[in-house]
Protein backbone atom coordinates (compact mmCIF):
# COMPACT_ATOMS: atom_id res chain seq x y z
CA UNK A 1 0.00 0.00 0.00
CA UNK A 2 1.44 3.29 -1.11
CA UNK A 3 2.10 5.97 1.54
CA UNK A 4 0.00 9.21 1.71
CA UNK A 5 1.36 12.67 2.51
CA UNK A 6 -0.58 14.83 4.98
CA UNK A 7 -1.46 18.27 3.73
CA UNK A 8 0.41 21.14 5.35
CA UNK A 9 0.07 24.90 5.53
CA UNK A 10 -3.24 26.57 4.78
CA UNK A 11 -4.46 23.58 2.89
CA UNK A 12 -4.44 21.67 6.13
CA UNK A 13 -7.37 23.73 7.29
CA UNK A 14 -9.40 23.00 4.23
CA UNK A 15 -11.52 20.54 6.14
CA UNK A 16 -12.80 23.31 8.39
CA UNK A 17 -14.15 26.13 6.23
CA UNK A 18 -14.21 29.54 7.97
CA UNK A 19 -11.72 28.54 10.65
CA UNK A 20 -8.72 30.15 8.96
CA UNK A 21 -10.06 33.75 9.04
CA UNK A 22 -10.83 33.39 12.75
CA UNK A 23 -7.31 32.15 13.49
CA UNK A 24 -5.77 34.98 11.49
CA UNK A 25 -7.89 37.52 13.37
CA UNK A 26 -6.82 36.15 16.75
CA UNK A 27 -3.16 36.17 15.73
CA UNK A 28 -3.47 39.76 14.56
CA UNK A 29 -5.11 40.84 17.80
CA UNK A 30 -2.43 39.10 19.82
CA UNK A 31 0.24 40.94 17.82
CA UNK A 32 -1.39 44.39 18.23
CA UNK A 33 -2.20 44.12 21.95
CA UNK A 34 0.62 42.08 23.48
CA UNK A 35 0.29 40.64 26.97
CA UNK A 36 2.84 39.72 29.63
CA UNK A 37 6.27 41.03 30.47
CA UNK A 38 7.27 41.47 26.82
CA UNK A 39 5.52 44.89 26.68
CA UNK A 40 8.15 47.49 25.87
CA UNK A 41 5.97 50.66 25.69
CA UNK A 42 5.25 52.96 28.61
CA UNK A 43 2.82 55.91 28.89
CA UNK A 44 0.61 57.68 31.47
CA UNK A 45 -2.94 58.98 31.55
CA UNK A 46 -3.31 62.74 31.23
CA UNK A 47 -5.76 65.01 33.08
CA UNK A 48 -5.97 68.56 31.76
CA UNK A 49 -8.15 71.62 32.30
CA UNK A 50 -10.08 72.82 29.27
CA UNK A 51 -8.04 75.35 27.35
CA UNK A 52 -4.71 74.19 28.77
CA UNK A 53 -1.96 72.05 27.17
CA UNK A 54 -1.89 68.25 27.32
CA UNK A 55 1.38 66.36 26.77
CA UNK A 56 1.32 62.77 25.51
CA UNK A 57 4.47 60.68 25.90
CA UNK A 58 5.19 57.30 24.27
CA UNK A 59 8.39 55.79 25.71
CA UNK A 60 10.31 52.61 24.89
CA UNK A 61 12.02 50.82 27.76
CA UNK A 62 14.48 48.80 25.64
CA UNK A 63 14.88 50.55 22.33
CA UNK A 64 15.85 48.60 19.18
CA UNK A 65 15.37 51.54 16.78
CA UNK A 66 11.85 50.44 15.95
CA UNK A 67 9.43 53.04 14.59
CA UNK A 68 7.08 54.80 17.09
CA UNK A 69 3.80 56.40 16.09
CA UNK A 70 0.88 58.11 17.88
CA UNK A 71 -2.78 57.70 16.90
CA UNK A 72 -5.87 59.68 17.99
CA UNK A 73 -9.14 58.11 19.33
CA UNK A 74 -10.30 57.66 15.72
CA UNK A 75 -7.05 55.77 15.08
CA UNK A 76 -5.77 58.41 12.74
CA UNK A 77 -1.99 58.81 12.78
CA UNK A 78 -0.96 62.01 14.54
CA UNK A 79 2.80 61.46 14.33
CA UNK A 80 4.80 58.79 12.53
CA UNK A 81 8.28 59.15 13.93
CA UNK A 82 8.81 62.94 13.65
CA UNK A 83 6.37 63.41 10.79
CA UNK A 84 2.79 64.68 11.32
CA UNK A 85 0.34 63.33 8.75
CA UNK A 86 -2.67 64.82 10.64
CA UNK A 87 -3.45 68.40 9.60
CA UNK A 88 -4.18 69.68 13.14
CA UNK A 89 -1.67 72.34 14.09
CA UNK A 90 -2.57 72.08 17.77
CA UNK A 91 -0.44 68.93 17.89
CA UNK A 92 3.24 69.83 18.13
CA UNK A 93 6.31 67.64 18.44
CA UNK A 94 8.04 68.17 21.78
CA UNK A 95 10.68 65.42 21.59
CA UNK A 96 11.55 62.56 19.26
CA UNK A 97 14.22 59.89 19.71
CA UNK A 98 14.61 56.15 19.38
CA UNK A 99 13.21 55.77 22.91
CA UNK A 100 10.51 58.50 23.09
CA UNK A 101 7.86 60.30 21.10
CA UNK A 102 6.44 63.27 23.03
CA UNK A 103 3.65 65.42 21.58
CA UNK A 104 1.77 68.41 23.00
CA UNK A 105 -1.85 69.32 22.36
CA UNK A 106 -2.72 72.97 22.93
CA UNK A 107 -6.10 74.55 23.68
CA UNK A 108 -7.64 71.27 24.78
CA UNK A 109 -11.42 70.96 24.48
CA UNK A 110 -14.01 68.39 25.48
CA UNK A 111 -13.91 66.90 21.98
CA UNK A 112 -10.26 65.96 22.49
CA UNK A 113 -11.10 63.61 25.36
CA UNK A 114 -10.57 59.87 24.80
CA UNK A 115 -7.94 57.20 24.22
CA UNK A 116 -4.72 57.91 22.31
CA UNK A 117 -2.63 54.95 21.10
CA UNK A 118 1.14 54.50 21.10
CA UNK A 119 2.38 51.89 18.61
CA UNK A 120 5.81 50.35 18.29
CA UNK A 121 6.65 48.55 15.04
CA UNK A 122 8.45 45.51 16.41
CA UNK A 123 8.01 41.84 15.65
CA UNK A 124 5.29 41.39 16.73
CA UNK A 125 4.02 45.05 16.87
CA UNK A 126 3.16 46.53 20.29
CA UNK A 127 0.46 48.98 21.29
CA UNK A 128 -0.60 50.77 24.47
CA UNK A 129 -3.09 53.57 25.09
CA UNK A 130 -3.28 56.65 27.27
CA UNK A 131 -6.52 58.41 28.29
CA UNK A 132 -6.94 62.18 28.18
CA UNK A 133 -9.51 63.48 30.69
CA UNK A 134 -10.66 67.08 30.25
CA UNK A 135 -11.81 69.06 33.31
CA UNK A 136 -14.17 72.01 32.89
CA UNK A 137 -14.36 74.57 35.73
CA UNK A 138 -17.71 76.22 36.53
CA UNK A 139 -18.58 78.90 33.99
CA UNK A 140 -20.25 81.13 36.53
CA UNK A 141 -20.81 81.25 40.29
CA UNK A 142 -23.79 83.25 41.53
CA UNK A 143 -25.49 83.75 44.92
CA UNK A 144 -29.19 84.47 44.81
CA UNK A 145 -30.72 85.86 48.02
CA UNK A 146 -34.44 85.71 48.75
CA UNK A 147 -34.62 89.08 50.55
CA UNK A 148 -32.09 91.84 50.09
CA UNK A 149 -33.01 93.32 53.50
CA UNK A 150 -34.10 90.96 56.28
CA UNK A 151 -35.54 91.58 59.74
CA UNK A 152 -33.99 89.94 62.80
CA UNK A 153 -35.57 86.59 63.57
CA UNK A 154 -36.52 85.88 59.95
CA UNK A 155 -35.38 82.84 58.00
CA UNK A 156 -34.03 83.73 54.58
CA UNK A 157 -33.14 81.51 51.62
CA UNK A 158 -29.88 81.77 49.67
CA UNK A 159 -29.05 79.82 46.51
CA UNK A 160 -25.59 79.38 45.00
CA UNK A 161 -25.33 78.06 41.42
CA UNK A 162 -22.20 76.70 39.73
CA UNK A 163 -22.92 76.30 36.01
CA UNK A 164 -21.50 74.03 33.29
CA UNK A 165 -18.70 72.18 35.03
CA UNK A 166 -17.13 68.79 34.52
CA UNK A 167 -17.18 66.85 36.77
CA UNK A 168 -19.92 68.17 39.08
CA UNK A 169 -18.73 70.66 41.69
CA UNK A 170 -19.08 70.52 45.47
CA UNK A 171 -20.47 73.71 47.04
CA UNK A 172 -19.67 74.77 50.60
CA UNK A 173 -21.23 77.61 52.62
CA UNK A 174 -19.62 79.91 55.19
CA UNK A 175 -21.01 82.71 57.35
CA UNK A 176 -17.93 84.65 58.34
CA UNK A 177 -15.52 81.92 59.43
CA UNK A 178 -18.23 79.43 60.39
CA UNK A 179 -19.11 76.67 57.92
CA UNK A 180 -22.80 76.01 57.34
CA UNK A 181 -24.64 73.11 55.71
CA UNK A 182 -26.65 73.53 52.52
CA UNK A 183 -28.68 71.20 50.31
CA UNK A 184 -27.36 70.59 46.76
CA UNK A 185 -29.04 69.46 43.53
CA UNK A 186 -27.16 68.34 40.39
CA UNK A 187 -28.44 68.67 36.82
CA UNK A 188 -26.64 67.11 33.84
CA UNK A 189 -26.73 68.65 30.36
CA UNK A 190 -24.84 66.53 27.82
CA UNK A 191 -21.36 66.19 29.35
CA UNK A 192 -21.75 69.20 31.67
CA UNK A 193 -23.13 69.55 35.18
CA UNK A 194 -24.92 72.42 36.90
CA UNK A 195 -25.04 72.35 40.71
CA UNK A 196 -27.37 74.47 42.86
CA UNK A 197 -27.02 74.59 46.65
CA UNK A 198 -29.75 75.98 48.91
CA UNK A 199 -29.07 77.49 52.34
CA UNK A 200 -31.74 78.39 54.90
CA UNK A 201 -30.46 80.91 57.43
CA UNK A 202 -32.17 82.48 60.43
CA UNK A 203 -30.67 85.94 60.88
CA UNK A 204 -30.17 88.10 63.95
CA UNK A 205 -28.85 91.59 64.58
CA UNK A 206 -25.34 90.18 64.97
CA UNK A 207 -25.47 89.02 61.32
CA UNK A 208 -25.81 92.54 59.92
CA UNK A 209 -22.84 93.23 57.64
CA UNK A 210 -21.52 89.64 57.89
CA UNK A 211 -20.51 88.02 54.55
CA UNK A 212 -22.10 84.78 53.42
CA UNK A 213 -19.61 82.94 51.21
CA UNK A 214 -20.26 80.30 48.54
CA UNK A 215 -17.07 78.28 47.94
CA UNK A 216 -16.54 75.75 45.15
CA UNK A 217 -14.47 72.57 45.46
CA UNK A 218 -13.45 71.44 41.96
CA UNK A 219 -10.27 69.80 40.62
CA UNK A 220 -10.08 72.32 37.77
CA UNK A 221 -10.04 75.44 39.91
CA UNK A 222 -8.81 76.64 43.31
CA UNK A 223 -10.28 79.27 45.64
CA UNK A 224 -13.29 79.98 43.45
CA UNK A 225 -15.86 81.75 45.61
CA UNK A 226 -18.41 84.50 45.70
CA UNK A 227 -20.05 86.28 48.64
CA UNK A 228 -22.97 88.47 49.65
CA UNK A 229 -23.15 90.72 52.69
CA UNK A 230 -26.23 90.33 54.88
CA UNK A 231 -28.31 93.37 55.67
CA UNK A 232 -30.42 92.88 58.79
CA UNK A 233 -32.80 95.39 60.39
CA UNK A 234 -33.39 95.19 64.13
CA UNK A 235 -35.17 97.13 66.85
CA UNK A 236 -33.24 99.50 69.13
CA UNK A 237 -30.84 98.50 71.85
CA UNK A 238 -31.30 100.89 74.77
CA UNK A 239 -29.11 101.75 77.76
CA UNK A 240 -29.27 104.34 80.53
CA UNK A 241 -26.12 105.91 81.95
CA UNK A 242 -25.70 108.10 85.03
CA UNK A 243 -23.66 111.21 84.30
CA UNK A 244 -23.92 112.76 87.76
CA UNK A 245 -23.16 111.93 90.49
CA UNK A 246 -20.35 109.91 88.93
CA UNK A 247 -19.48 108.20 92.24
CA UNK A 248 -21.27 107.87 95.58
CA UNK A 249 -24.90 107.89 96.63
CA UNK A 250 -27.80 109.78 95.14
CA UNK A 251 -28.46 112.03 98.13
CA UNK A 252 -31.33 114.33 98.92
CA UNK A 253 -30.77 117.89 97.70
CA UNK A 254 -28.17 116.92 95.09
CA UNK A 255 -28.67 116.85 91.29
CA UNK A 256 -29.07 113.74 89.11
CA UNK A 257 -28.36 113.57 85.38
CA UNK A 258 -29.16 110.52 83.24
CA UNK A 259 -28.44 109.91 79.55
CA UNK A 260 -30.25 107.45 77.29
CA UNK A 261 -28.39 105.90 74.35
CA UNK A 262 -30.23 103.88 71.68
CA UNK A 263 -28.86 102.08 68.63
CA UNK A 264 -30.77 100.17 65.98
CA UNK A 265 -31.22 99.64 62.27
CA UNK A 266 -32.70 101.89 61.13
CA UNK A 267 -31.54 104.40 63.73
CA UNK A 268 -34.29 105.09 66.32
CA UNK A 269 -36.35 108.14 65.49
CA UNK A 270 -38.49 108.32 68.64
CA UNK A 271 -37.04 108.43 72.17
CA UNK A 272 -38.85 109.42 75.37
CA UNK A 273 -38.56 109.30 79.17
CA UNK A 274 -41.32 108.20 81.54
CA UNK A 275 -41.78 107.16 85.14
CA UNK A 276 -43.00 103.58 85.45
CA UNK A 277 -44.76 103.62 88.82
CA UNK A 278 -46.03 107.22 88.88
CA UNK A 279 -46.29 110.44 86.93
CA UNK A 280 -43.11 112.28 86.07
CA UNK A 281 -42.36 114.91 88.76
CA UNK A 282 -42.89 118.51 87.67
CA UNK A 283 -39.32 119.56 88.50
CA UNK A 284 -37.78 116.86 86.22
CA UNK A 285 -36.31 118.37 83.04
CA UNK A 286 -36.16 116.15 79.94
CA UNK A 287 -34.05 117.39 77.04
CA UNK A 288 -33.80 114.92 74.17
CA UNK A 289 -31.99 111.87 75.50
CA UNK A 290 -31.08 113.53 78.85
CA UNK A 291 -33.06 113.57 82.10
CA UNK A 292 -32.12 116.10 84.82
CA UNK A 293 -33.33 116.42 88.41
CA UNK A 294 -31.66 119.48 89.92
CA UNK A 295 -32.77 118.90 93.53
CA UNK A 296 -33.43 115.31 94.59
CA UNK A 297 -35.95 114.49 97.30
CA UNK A 298 -37.62 111.36 98.64
CA UNK A 299 -40.64 111.78 96.37
CA UNK A 300 -38.37 111.18 93.36
CA UNK A 301 -37.83 107.53 94.34
CA UNK A 302 -38.99 105.13 91.62
CA UNK A 303 -38.21 103.59 88.25
CA UNK A 304 -37.42 105.82 85.29
CA UNK A 305 -37.68 104.30 81.82
CA UNK A 306 -36.20 105.35 78.50
CA UNK A 307 -38.09 104.04 75.46
CA UNK A 308 -36.83 104.08 71.86
CA UNK A 309 -38.48 102.82 68.67
CA UNK A 310 -37.84 102.45 64.97
CA UNK A 311 -39.56 100.81 62.01
CA UNK A 312 -38.85 97.32 63.39
CA UNK A 313 -40.05 97.70 66.98
CA UNK A 314 -39.68 99.29 70.41
CA UNK A 315 -37.31 98.61 73.32
CA UNK A 316 -36.59 100.20 76.70
CA UNK A 317 -34.15 100.31 79.60
CA UNK A 318 -34.95 101.13 83.26
CA UNK A 319 -33.14 103.09 85.98
CA UNK A 320 -34.19 102.55 89.62
CA UNK A 321 -33.66 105.67 91.74
CA UNK A 322 -33.36 105.63 95.55
CA UNK A 323 -32.71 108.96 97.25
CA UNK A 324 -30.71 108.83 100.51
CA UNK A 325 -30.63 111.28 103.40
CA UNK A 326 -27.99 113.99 103.32
CA UNK A 327 -26.38 112.34 106.36
CA UNK A 328 -25.93 108.99 104.62
CA UNK A 329 -22.23 108.17 104.38
CA UNK A 330 -22.22 104.54 103.36
CA UNK A 331 -20.58 104.17 99.97
CA UNK A 332 -21.62 101.32 97.70
CA UNK A 333 -19.13 98.50 97.36
CA UNK A 334 -19.65 98.50 93.59
CA UNK A 335 -20.88 101.53 91.68
CA UNK A 336 -21.85 101.26 88.06
CA UNK A 337 -23.69 97.96 88.12
CA UNK A 338 -25.35 97.35 84.72
CA UNK A 339 -29.07 97.98 84.71
CA UNK A 340 -31.04 94.88 83.64
CA UNK A 341 -32.73 95.42 80.28
CA UNK A 342 -36.17 94.24 79.33
CA UNK A 343 -36.53 90.82 77.74
CA UNK A 344 -36.76 92.24 74.22
CA UNK A 345 -33.50 94.19 74.47
CA UNK A 346 -30.00 92.76 74.45
CA UNK A 347 -26.91 94.14 76.14
CA UNK A 348 -25.04 96.84 74.25
CA UNK A 349 -21.31 97.12 73.71
CA UNK A 350 -19.57 100.04 75.41
CA UNK A 351 -20.05 103.14 73.24
CA UNK A 352 -17.81 106.21 73.32
CA UNK A 353 -20.05 109.18 74.14
CA UNK A 354 -19.36 112.73 75.30
CA UNK A 355 -19.03 111.67 78.91
CA UNK A 356 -16.72 108.83 79.91
CA UNK A 357 -19.28 107.62 82.41
CA UNK A 358 -21.52 106.48 79.56
CA UNK A 359 -19.43 103.33 79.49
CA UNK A 360 -21.33 102.31 82.65
CA UNK A 361 -24.95 101.89 83.60
CA UNK A 362 -25.02 102.79 87.30
CA UNK A 363 -27.87 101.93 89.60
CA UNK A 364 -28.64 103.98 92.70
CA UNK A 365 -29.50 100.70 94.41
CA UNK A 366 -25.77 100.13 94.88
CA UNK A 367 -25.81 102.65 97.76
CA UNK A 368 -28.96 101.07 99.07
CA UNK A 369 -27.13 97.76 99.27
CA UNK A 370 -24.46 99.40 101.47
CA UNK A 371 -27.13 100.79 103.77
CA UNK A 372 -28.83 97.41 103.92
CA UNK A 373 -25.55 95.85 104.99
CA UNK A 374 -25.30 98.31 107.94
CA UNK A 375 -28.90 97.46 108.90
CA UNK A 376 -28.03 93.79 108.81
CA UNK A 377 -25.25 94.34 111.37
CA UNK A 378 -27.72 96.07 113.72
CA UNK A 379 -30.20 93.21 113.37
CA UNK A 380 -27.50 90.65 114.13
CA UNK A 381 -26.45 92.63 117.23
CA UNK A 382 -30.05 92.75 118.45
CA UNK A 383 -30.49 89.03 118.01
CA UNK A 384 -27.29 88.34 119.94
CA UNK A 385 -28.47 90.60 122.79
CA UNK A 386 -31.82 88.79 123.00
CA UNK A 387 -30.07 85.42 123.12
CA UNK A 388 -27.74 86.56 125.93
CA UNK A 389 -30.68 87.95 127.90
CA UNK A 390 -32.59 84.69 127.51
CA UNK A 391 -29.59 82.71 128.77
CA UNK A 392 -29.27 84.95 131.85
CA UNK A 393 -32.94 84.48 132.65
CA UNK A 394 -32.55 80.70 132.32
CA UNK A 395 -29.56 80.71 134.71
CA UNK A 396 -31.54 82.68 137.32
CA UNK A 397 -34.50 80.30 137.12
CA UNK A 398 -32.22 77.26 137.48
CA UNK A 399 -30.45 78.83 140.44
CA UNK A 400 -33.69 79.45 142.29
CA UNK A 401 -34.87 75.91 141.55
CA UNK A 402 -31.73 74.27 143.00
CA UNK A 403 -31.78 76.62 146.00
CA UNK A 404 -35.29 75.50 146.96
CA UNK A 405 -34.26 71.82 147.03
CA UNK A 406 -31.16 72.17 149.24
CA UNK A 407 -31.15 72.22 153.27
CA UNK A 408 -30.88 70.28 156.60
CA UNK A 409 -33.40 67.64 157.69
CA UNK A 410 -34.40 67.16 161.41
CA UNK A 411 -36.37 64.20 162.87
CA UNK A 412 -37.70 63.27 166.36
CA UNK A 413 -35.64 60.11 166.34
CA UNK A 414 -32.59 62.03 167.45
CA UNK A 415 -34.36 63.92 170.29
CA UNK A 416 -32.49 63.38 173.60
CA UNK A 417 -29.47 61.90 171.93
CA UNK A 418 -27.32 64.93 172.63
CA UNK A 419 -27.09 64.13 176.44
CA UNK A 420 -26.45 60.38 176.00
CA UNK A 421 -23.03 58.89 176.86
CA UNK A 422 -23.07 56.40 174.02
CA UNK A 423 -25.20 55.25 171.12
CA UNK A 424 -27.07 52.56 173.07
CA UNK A 425 -28.05 55.00 175.81
CA UNK A 426 -29.16 57.52 173.16
CA UNK A 427 -31.49 54.95 171.64
CA UNK A 428 -32.93 53.94 175.05
CA UNK A 429 -33.40 57.54 176.10
CA UNK A 430 -34.94 58.64 172.82
CA UNK A 431 -38.38 60.05 173.40
CA UNK A 432 -41.06 57.54 172.64
CA UNK A 433 -38.50 54.83 171.60
CA UNK A 434 -39.69 52.36 168.98
CA UNK A 435 -43.23 52.37 170.28
CA UNK A 436 -44.05 55.71 168.88
CA UNK A 437 -42.56 55.09 165.47
CA UNK A 438 -45.95 55.66 163.88
CA UNK A 439 -45.95 59.17 165.27
CA UNK A 440 -42.64 60.16 163.75
CA UNK A 441 -42.87 63.22 161.62
CA UNK A 442 -40.41 64.95 159.39
CA UNK A 443 -40.12 68.67 158.92
CA UNK A 444 -38.60 70.26 155.89
CA UNK A 445 -37.12 73.64 156.39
Amino acid sequence: MAGRAEPSGPAACGGAPGLLPVLLLLLSAAAIIPRGDGQNLVTEDVTVVEGDVATISCRVKNSDDSVIQLLNPNRQTIYFRDFRPLKDSRFQLVNFSNSELRVSLTNVSISDEGRYFCQLYTDPPQEIYTTITVLVPPRNLVIDIQKEIAVEGEEIELNCTAMASRPATTIRWFKGNKELTGKSEVEQWSDMYTVTSQLLLKVGREDDGVPVICLVDHPAVKDLQTQRYLEVMYKPQVRVSQNYPVQGLTREGEPLELTCAAFGKPQPTDMRWLRVDDEMPQHVVVSGSNLLISNLNKTDNGTYRCEASNAVGKSHADYMLFVYDTTATTEPAVHGTPVPLNASTEALPTVQLSNASLAFRPDSRAGEEGAIRSVDHAVVGGVVAVVVFAMLCLLIILGRYFARHKGTYFTHEAKGADDAADADTAIINAEGGQNNSEEKKEYFI
